[in-house]
């Protein structure tokens, strides 16, 4: 893995404990705005968007069954950072959504969240 990797839902999934009503994932809704807004940066990521049921085959296939919760930014092979909340199998991993705003910014040059 040479780029950093953005794991997404892809939006409008539905829920079973919740039937009848389809959803959109409101952290991952928040990413792709930031992508949208910087595309010339968001080409330097690995951009993934996935359905929403478990198991997610591609995140379990880095990170194991434990590590499913998305967005989650996997960094490159042999990268660290100190917004990383995890690491699984040798890949360092961000899973909460404020820390991979900050990688984005730290890693990618996407400016920084207004306060």
């Amino acid at each position: 893995m040479t780029k950093d990797q953005l794991f997404l839902l892809r939006p409008d999934f539905e829920d079973p404990a919740y039937p009848g009503k389809r959803f959109y994932c409101w952290h991952c809704a928040l990413m792709e705005g930031v992508l949208a807004s910087f595309p010339a940066l968001a080409k330097g990521l690995d951009v993934h968007r996935i359905a929403w049921p478990r198991p997610r085959q591609d995140v379990v296939a880095l990170l194991g069954s434990e590590n499913q919760s998305l967005p989650l930014l996997v960094l490159a092979n042999g990268e660290t950072s100190a917004f990383q909340t995890g690491v699984y199998n040798g890949h360092a991993f961000i899973s909460d959504k404020d820390a991979i705003l900050k990688a984005l910014t730290e890693r990618h040059g996407f400016p920084e969240a207004h306060p």
